[in-house]
C-alpha cells in the first residue's frame, strides 16, 4: 500500500509553482512499546474522556477551547478553525536561501521527502533540485500542517528534496547559560596532538547501519524469555551485574590517550580531571 502524503500543495519560487506531495522521512516501529494492562484480569487499559461531576462524554459533544482566563474558555468548531486563511496551508513560498552550515544543528527539527505531485511537475521539480544542489544552499520558507505553521528547510536530496522543520528561536534554549561555568582554559598542546591523532584514526564515512539500537534488542530478548517463562519472574544473567572493565580505575589523561591510539577498541576509563575553583554562591549567576 503506498504511503499516504502528510502534505500536498505547492513550493512557489517567484513565479514559479511547482505541486508537490511530502512524506514523512523517519519511522518509529522498530521501537519496542508497552501498553498498561490491568495485571488481574491482563486486560489493556482504556482511557475514557470525562468531566468533572459529569463523567464520560459523548466525542461528538467535544469542542476545541482556548483558556483566556482561568476557568474561562472561547470554544471553537473545526469549520471555523478550517476557516483561517493562511497561505502557507497549501503553499511554501521560499523567501531565503542560505549555507546549511549557516543553521546552527539544534534549530532542526524533523525530515520529511519532497516529490513532484506528477509527471508534469517533474521538469520544474528538477531544475529547483539541481539549481539548490549547484549554489549548496537551502531555500527557506513556512507551511502549515495540522494546524501549525513551521519555518522549513529544502535541500537537494537525490533525486529528491529534502524537507526538514526548523525551530523558531523561542523554542531553544541559550547555550550561555548552561556553558558559562565550563572554563575557557587552553588545553595543553601535547593532550590536543594526542587527541586529534585518536579522532584521525577513527574518522571515517558516516554509515547509519553501524549502529544498533542496543537497548531494543535487550528488551526483545528479555520478552522472549518472559513468554518462555510464562508469567514467572525473569532473573537477570549473571554478566548483567558484573561491572565492566576498568571501570572503578583513575588514570591520568595522558596515559588514556596514548593507549586509546595504540588499542583503538580498548575500553577508556575514567580521567583525572584538573580542579577548578568554584565561584561563590552568592556571585553564581542563576
Amino acid at each position: 500500500m503506498a504511503a499516504r502524503p502528510y502534505w500536498q500543495g505547492q513550493i512557489r519560487l517567484a513565479l514559479v509553482s511547482i505541486p508537490v506531495q511530502v512524506f514523512t522521512a523517519t519511522k518509529s516501529g522498530a521501537r519496542v512499546q508497552f501498553r498498561q494492562i490491568h495485571e488481574p484480569s491482563g486486560k489493556p487499559i482504556k482511557y475514557e474522556k470525562v468531566v468533572p461531576g459529569i463523567g464520560p462524554v459523548d466525542p461528538d459533544d467535544i469542542a476545541k477551547g482556548y483558556e483566556y482566563t482561568k476557568g474561562s474558555y472561547v470554544l471553537f468548531e473545526d469549520e471555523e478553525l478550517d476557516a483561517v486563511k493562511l497561505e502557507t496551508k497549501k503553499t511554501l513560498t521560499l523567501t531565503q536561501f542560505v549555507d546549511y552550515d549557516d543553521i546552527a544543528p539544534i534549530y532542526f527539527e524533523k525530515p520529511y521527502y519532497v516529490v513532484p505531485a506528477d509527471d508534469l511537475a517533474d521538469e520544474a521539480f528538477i531544475v529547483l533540485r539541481e539549481s539548490l544542489r549547484r549554489a549548496k544552499k537551502v531555500g527557506l520558507g513556512q507551511i502549515t500542517i495540522r494546524g501549525r505553521e513551521y519555518v522549513v528547510s529544502l535541500k537537494a536530496c537525490g533525486r529528491g528534496i529534502l524537507m526538514e522543520t526548523i525551530r523558531y528561536a523561542d523554542e531553544v534554549n541559550k547555550a550561555d547559560g548552561y556553558f558559562r561555568d565550563i572554563p575557557n582554559d587552553k588545553p595543553d598542546e601535547d593532550l590536543l596532538d594526542l587527541a586529534s591523532t585518536l579522532i584521525a584514526k577513527k574518522t571515517g564515512a558516516f554509515d547509519p547501519n553501524a549502529f544498533t539500537d542496543h537497548y531494543a534488542d535487550a528488551l526483545k530478548e528479555l520478552i522472549e524469555r518472559k513468554k518462555k517463562a510464562k508469567g514467572g519472574k525473569v532473573t537477570p544473567d549473571e554478566d548483567d551485574d558484573k561491572p565492566s572493565r576498568g571501570g572503578s580505575n583513575v588514570i591520568d589523561l595522558m596515559a588514556a590517550l596514548k593507549k586509546s591510539i595504540e588499542k583503538p577498541g580498548a575500553e577508556s576509563a575514567p580521567v583525572k580531571r584538573k580542579a577548578h575553583a568554584k565561584k561563590p554562591a552568592g556571585k553564581r549567576a542563576a
